[in-house]
């Protein structure tokens, strides 16, 4: 039986990202990262492991078919940017860009208190299910510039979530999603906080 949509539960993908492994200094070691990623054009391939030129670093942590890609609402930024000016990380007024966090998706109008594990995100001739949430790292407060960036993420709520790819196909961005319903007994939000108490304490 295929999923139902969710009636006017609908949703944009305002840009695509993706990035090339390259160093990142945390806590005074070099690391290899691909967080940051840029914004593509034109349509993008998406197979089964994510979108055609995207690269992470630690396969243990992130990529694989549970997470292919990672979606952030593009919404979030702002409030990023402010955390970041508030514990004095940056002097600049500049707005982060798109894919800073590391997101392969930017998408509009989706929340994470909104969705639920094993909901699926139909863009016609892509399908995307949604995973797991984000767990911030070290590597999150290098790049946000701020040691507190990782709880931050979890006791706000704003970590984005990791999307199994279902369908593969050609995505490009301006392209609007259906949330079709999955189980729904463990909203985004929910999962960050079972599974990242730790970052509580």
């Amino acid at each position: 039986m295929q999923p139902s949509s969710l009636p006017g539960f609908s949703g944009t993908l305002r840009a695509i990202q993706t990035g090339r492994v390259r160093p990142l200094m945390v806590s005074g070691r070099k690391l290899m990262s691909a967080i940051g990623k840029t914004t593509v054009s034109g349509p993008i391939e998406v197979g089964v492991l994510g979108l055609a030129g995207d690269e992470q670093a630690d396969l243990s942590v992130h990529g694989g078919l549970s997470k292919a890609l990672y979606a952030l609402p593009s919404e979030h930024l702002p409030w990023w940017q402010v955390q970041r000016q508030t514990h004095g990380a940056t002097l600049f007024e500049e707005s982060l860009a798109l894919g800073y966090l590391g997101e392969n998706l930017s998408l509009q109008g989706l929340f994470e208190q909104d969705l639920f594990l094993g909901d699926r995100l139909d863009f016609g001739d892509v399908i995307l299910r949604i995973t797991q949430p984000r767990e911030p790292c070290g590597k999150f407060n290098a790049v946000m510039g701020y040691a507190l960036a990782a709880k931050d993420m979890v006791r706000s709520g704003r970590c984005g979530f990791y999307l199994a790819v279902e369908q593969t196909g050609l995505l490009q961005a301006g392209a609007t999603c259906q949330v079709l319903a999955g189980p729904r007994s463990t909203r985004v939000t929910e999962a960050l906080l079972h599974k990242a108490r730790k970052h509580l304490r």
